[in-house]
C-alpha cells in the first residue's frame, strides 16, 4: 500500500511538471503580425493605383470639359461677331433705302413739273447742249415707263436697265440730262459710286440743263464720301460760283460750313 502511494505523488508530480509545457501558448501573435504586415503592403498598394487611376480620369474628364468649353466660347464668339455684322449691314440697308427714298420723292416732283421743263429746255438749249425734243409718243413713253419703274414698282435695278435703254434708244432726247441725273441718283444710294460719278458727270455737259447744279452737288458729296476733301470742296463751291441763287448753292453752303 504505501508502495502504491508512493507511485501515485512520482506520477502526480511528473505530471505537475509537464503541465507548463503542455499548457504554454504557440507564438499566435507573432504569426498574426506577419500576415497582417503582408495584407496591409498588398492592400494598401492597391489603394494608391486606385487613387491615381482616379485621379488620371479626373484630369481626362477635366480636360475635355475645358476643351468642350473653350470651343462653345469660340462659338458664341464667332456667333457674335455674326450678329454684329448683320446688324451693321441691315443698318446700312436701311440707309440707303432712306436715301433712295428721299431721291425718289425729288424724282416725283421732278416728274410733275416735267412738262414745263421740257419746254424751257427746248425753248433755251442748243441742240447740242439738251437734245431736240421730240413729241414721239413711244419716246415720252419709254421715259415714263423708266419713271413709274421707281415710283410706282420700286423696281430700282429694273429702272437702271430702262434709262439705260432709253439713253440708247433715243440719245438726242430732250430727256436724256434728266435720264443720265435719274441714273446717277439710283447708283448714289446703291453705293455703287463709280457710275454715279459717269453719270453725274454726264449731266454736267448739258450746260443749260436744269440737272446740272443738283449733279455737281451730288458729285462733291460722292468725293465727300470717299473721304476726298478736297475734290468735294471743289465741286460745292463751284455750285455756288455758277448758280449762286439756287437751292443747290444752299446745299453746297451747308457742307461747306
Amino acid at each position: 500500500m504505501f508502495s502504491n502511494l508512493k507511485r501515485i505523488s512520482t506520477l502526480m508530480l511528473l505530471a505537475s511538471a509537464a503541465s507548463p509545457v503542455l499548457a504554454a501558448p504557440a507564438p499566435v501573435s507573432d504569426l498574426n503580425s506577419s500576415n497582417s504586415s503582408l495584407s496591409s503592403s498588398v492592400s494598401g498598394g492597391s489603394t494608391v493605383e486606385r487613387l491615381e487611376r482616379l485621379i488620371q480620369n479626373s484630369n481626362l474628364v477635366q480636360a475635355r470639359m475645358q476643351q468642350q468649353i473653350d470651343s462653345m466660347s469660340q462659338e458664341i464668339s464667332d456667333l457674335r461677331g455674326q450678329i454684329e455684322k448683320n446688324n451693321y449691314d441691315m443698318q446700312q440697308m436701311v440707309t440707303r433705302q432712306r436715301e433712295l427714298f428721299v431721291e425718289v420723292d425729288k424724282l416725283r416732283e421732278q416728274v410733275n413739273s416735267q412738262p414745263a421743263q421740257v419746254a424751257a429746255d427746248s425753248g433755251n438749249s442748243d441742240a447740242s447742249d439738251a437734245g431736240t425734243y421730240s413729241t414721239n409718243a413711244t419716246e415720252q413713253e419709254a421715259y415714263q415707263n423708266a419713271v413709274d419703274l421707281i415710283l410706282k414698282k420700286r423696281d430700282y435695278n429694273g429702272a437702271i436697265a430702262a434709262f439705260q435703254q432709253f439713253q440708247k434708244d433715243y440719245p438726242d432726247s430732250s430727256f436724256t440730262p434728266n435720264s443720265h441725273y435719274w441714273l446717277g441718283q439710283l447708283y448714289y444710294a446703291k453705293k455703287q459710286d463709280k457710275e454715279a460719278v459717269k453719270s453725274f458727270a454726264a449731266v454736267l455737259t448739258y450746260a443749260n440743263s436744269n440737272k446740272r447744279p443738283d449733279a455737281l452737288v451730288k458729285l462733291g458729296d460722292i468725293a465727300q464720301r470717299n473721304n476726298n476733301a478736297a475734290q468735294a470742296k471743289k465741286y460745292y463751291q463751284q455750285v455756288i460760283d455758277e448758280y449762286p441763287n439756287s437751292s443747290s448753292a444752299n446745299l453746297a453752303k451747308e457742307q461747306l460750313k
